[in-house]
């Protein structure tokens, strides 16, 4: 049998859970596709599927395989979607979901995107919580941190790292920390999406992992909630450099402990399976990472 028509049913199986959904989505027959897959298995000599008679799962050279199999055919779907590119127009619409605080250093890009490519249209949700691409209809999300779902590729577009810091007002109060471990006394706001939770990682000097565990009277996934909190003395905030600056630079807000520097972080494109990539999700994820690069020392002031 054909491999490429083997290696599609194939994976069109895992997607849709089964032989007859992959039928249908095929639009051949469900012994045909058992037919290619049992192929691909007597071609490798090993077993790819688990078949029950209530569902079909992979097994562990299964999945490696499909791992495989998926960038085969995304590289095939890229090569025929660059090769219509140079004759058709990017159109359509594209759903994008974005932090909220780096829409400043996407907006620009967008506007320009747009300019660009004027049959395409572009809706940009904002906002500060973990979404499910799929489920919620988006073709890609922009995100300070690794994404929940190891299933998403993710492609990073710069870095960026957190500063830690407080009002004067507070320091009057409740004195000025001089060592990390004495963070731990302290009113601490944090952001509740941060990864570590409640344990603020860092390096000291000498580049050697630190952390202290934290708590405060304060958790929200809104940076100006936190922000504000620290403005008023309310507590020790670990905040988005790019987030921060203003604030640190006029005097507003006090950097604690340089010599901690807070753990790096990437900023991503995060986006399902490459198979389901079109030329203009493609296009703008291309333009997205060109304009972050340019943009790498607003999003990390204190690198």
């Amino acid at each position: 049998m054909d491999r490429l028509t083997s290696l599609t049913a194939f994976v069109r199986v895992v997607e849709n859970g089964g032989f007859s959904a992959a039928a249908r989505r095929l639009n051949i027959s469900t012994t045909m596709v058992s037919n290619h897959v049992q192929a691909l298995e007597d071609h490798l000599g090993a077993r790819l599927l688990h078949r029950t008679t209530r569902k079909v799962s992979l097994t562990e050279v299964g999945k490696a395989y499909y791992d495989r199999c998926t960038q085969i055919l995304a590289d095939l779907e890229q090569a025929d979607d660059i090769a219509g590119a140079l004759q058709s127009t990017l159109r359509g619409t594209l759903r994008i979901y974005v932090a909220t605080h780096i829409v400043p250093f996407i907006s620009p890009m967008v506007a320009g995107f747009l300019s660009s490519y004027p049959d395409v249209k572009v809706d940009l949700i904002m906002g500060e919580r973990n979404i499910d691409l799929i489920d919620e209809g988006f073709d890609l999300a922009v995100r300070l941190t690794q994404p929940p779902d190891s299933s998403l590729i993710v492609r990073s577009l710069a870095t960026w790292r957190h500063v830690l810091c407080c009002s004067r007002g507070y320091l009057e109060k409740h004195g000025q920390p001089r060592e990390l471990s004495e963070l731990a006394g302290h009113n601490c706001v944090r952001h509740a999406l941060y990864p570590y939770k409640d344990e603020w990682h860092f390096t000291d000097s000498k580049g050697a992992p630190v952390a202290v565990r934290v708590s405060g009277n304060l958790i929200s996934d809104s940076g100006d909630t936190l922000r504000m909190a620290a403005l008023q003395g309310v507590g020790i905030y670990l905040a988005a450099g790019f987030l921060a600056y203003d604030d640190l630079e006029s005097g507003r807000l006090v950097r604690l402990l340089p010599e901690y520097r807070p753990v790096q972080f990437s900023m991503n494109a995060v986006y399902p399976h490459r198979h389901h990539l079109s030329v203009k999700i493609r296009t703008f994820i291309d333009l997205l990472a060109q304009h972050s690069a340019e943009q790498q020392k607003l999003i990390d002031p204190y690198s």
